[in-house]
């Protein structure tokens, strides 16, 4: 470093440019002939204040309703494919910090230990001031196995409803906010 310069100050990751980030099917996972059951998954990405984050991007992946990923790393061909379920979608929060996914209930997948896990969806969050993403997992509060999930096991059972997504209204809706920092954060793994 040459003396007298003064630091530069550091930056996040960016900038993005718009046209690279949308994604064809975005929020909405399902077609008219996709196989299982449909839900929605929403909520409000907050900052250690409670703000909602008005510029973060949200990614999910998960399973087809059989439990079969639409990847070439899961080869088991005794699952079908659902031709018409890739299991990822991207959605930007809005002003408010909300996002929304229209999808399907995944199904089970093995586990580290073999055994099958919890139906669940994981979750990539990219916002300002993350040099890296955060990963986490959604579950469902009215799915039965939860506790016999081997991930969710190893939470904290103090921290393991931030992993819970709520249940609310007649139509299959999941509400799950992701809080970044402070109280009732979100429990985020490393991957």
């Amino acid at each position: 470093m040459s003396e007298g310069l003064p630091l530069t100050p550091s930056q996040t990751a960016g900038p993005f440019f718009g046209f690279a980030l949308p994604y064809a099917s975005g929020q909405t996972l399902v077609a008219p002939d996709t196989r299982g059951e449909r839900i929605a998954i929403h909520g409000i990405v907050r900052d250690a204040d409670g703000f909602g984050v008005s510029d973060a991007l949200i990614e999910i992946w998960q399973a087809n309703a059989t439990g079969r990923y639409a990847h070439a790393d899961d080869d088991r061909s005794e699952i079908a494919l659902d031709p018409a379920f890739i299991g990822f979608g991207r959605c930007p929060t809005d002003l408010e910090g909300r996002y929304r996914f229209t999808t399907i209930r995944p199904g089970r997948v093995p586990g580290p230990d073999g055994a099958a896990q919890a139906p669940h969806v994981t979750v990539s969050v990219f916002a300002r001031g993350l040099l890296k993403r955060l990963a986490t997992r959604i579950y469902f509060s009215d799915e039965t196995v939860n506790e016999d999930d081997a991930i969710l096991a190893m939470v904290d059972p103090a921290r393991r409803s931030t992993l819970i997504a709520s249940r609310e209204g007649a139509e299959p809706s999941y509400r799950f906010d992701i809080v970044l920092q402070g109280d009732g954060e979100t429990v985020f793994f490393a991957y």
